[in-house]
This record gives C-alpha cells, structure tokens and sequence, in this order.
C-alpha cells in the first residue's frame, strides 16, 4: 500500500510534509520548520508521530524538531554531515542509505548545493521526492554554502527519476519562480500554461505544490541547464531578479 502525502503549511511559506504508510499507519514529517500546525494535524489524524525527516540545518526546517520529538517520541532521522548543527538525531543519514517508514522505503540522495550536507528522501509508492530547499517548483535553492557545480550534479541525479515522481519541497515560491522562469525562456508553451495555471491557484490561496519531475524538467530553467557554467549563471541573475 502506498504513503499518503500531505502538504502542511508552517511559518511564512514554508511546507513540512506529513506522510503515513497505509499498511502499517507509521507516521513521519518532513522538515517542520514550526510545531504547533504540526501538532494540530496530528490532533485531527491520530495523534501519533514515528519519525521526523530532516533534510538539511536551516532553522525554517527544523524548528518544531525538538517539541515534537519530545511530545511523541518520534525518531529523527537527517543528513549525517550536518548533525553537529540540528537537534538530537537518532538515524543520521548518508548518500545511498534507506530508511523505513513502515513498508515504505525511502532512498536517500545527497544533495549538496543550498547547503553542503544537504539530503532529500525518495519514495516510490508513490514515486515522491522530498528535496527541502534543493529543487523548488519551477527553481532551485540559492548556493548558500555549496557551489554552482555542486547543485548541477545535484539536480542531474533527479533527471532519471520517474516522470511523476511528486515534487515535495519545502517552500511556495512557484508564483516568482514562474515569473522569472517566463523571463528566461518567453517562448517555452508548456511553460506559459503553467504560469497560468501557478497565477490562478495562489489567486484562490492554494497551493502550487506538489509538482511533478516531468513537468520540472519541461518548464524549470535550472533543471533544463545542461552545464554548469549555464546554472551558475541562472542563479546568478535570480539572486538579483
């Protein structure tokens, strides 16, 4: 049986991703930058919480770690190479490791770029990829640590994944993203559709992700970079966009 995914909006706009297996009802969530929407999820869906995925230090993803894992003694699990600046981790994390949640099995891919240990989690049942801050709809992170090399091998490992494999990031930015997307590439019709399609769900309050790898790698610029120098340049000019 497959994890049931849900968007959980926290902080300004930011999302942590709740997700259970439906075998077993093991219970995780992804990047809680807060914890009281969290807890008031987890009231209104069975109280229980086995594990927190963390997938990098920034305290917009970290936040709630501390209250939740003491309220329902979840496990925390995030990338080994960034333990000395997170919250107490029981199950740190290297390139190629798995981790269980239930029946469910996520990969972890290691991510370097926004930050050097940053981790996502691959699921795939459904195919759903929890990348934080590294590949964002229709954008990818800043190179706050990392360089621009660094993120290109990062996002090339996302290029061979299934084509609906689901989007999970950690933040809304598709609505800007969209815009400066647009002005990099005017003439992209999949990418025209999208804006427009971006524009009507943020003007009814709703969310824009998750995407899909297939509809990233038709319309996201810094997916579609095909060298490095050409990624460093795409963030250069969205740093100051």
């Amino acid at each position: 049986m497959p994890l049931t995914i849900h968007a959980i909006h926290v902080l300004n706009d930011n999302y942590a991703w709740f997700l259970r297996d439906e075998a077993t009802r093991t219970t995780a969530i992804v990047d809680p930058g807060e914890a009281a929407p969290v807890e008031r999820w987890l009231e209104q869906h069975g109280g229980r919480l086995d594990f927190i995925l963390l997938t990098h230090h920034h305290n917009d993803h970290i936040g709630g770690t501390t209250t939740l894992q003491q309220r329902y003694r979840a496990k925390v699990a995030g990338p080994a190479a960034e333990q000395h600046r997170m919250p107490h981790m029981d199950l740190p994390l290297n390139d190629g490791d798995t981790i269980a949640i239930g029946q469910s099995l996520g990969r972890v891919l290691a991510m370097p770029g926004h930050t050097l240990g940053h981790i996502s989690y691959y699921f795939d049942q459904p195919p759903a990829l929890f990348c934080g801050d590294t590949l964002f709809s229709l954008g990818c992170g800043r190179l706050f640590e990392g360089t621009a090399q660094q993120m290109f091998e990062s996002l090339a490992k996302l290029r061979n994944l299934p084509a609906q494999t689901l989007v999970c990031c950690g933040h809304e930015y598709t609505l800007s993203n969209s815009q400066f997307a647009l002005h990099i590439d005017p003439d992209n019709a999949a990418l025209q559709d999208r804006a427009r399609t971006v524009q009507a769900l943020r003007a009814r309050g709703e969310a824009t992700v998750p995407s899909t790898l297939g509809l990233e790698r038709a319309t996201n610029p810094f997916l579609r970079a095909t060298t490095v120098q050409e990624l460093a340049d795409l963030r250069q000019q969205k740093d100051v966009f």
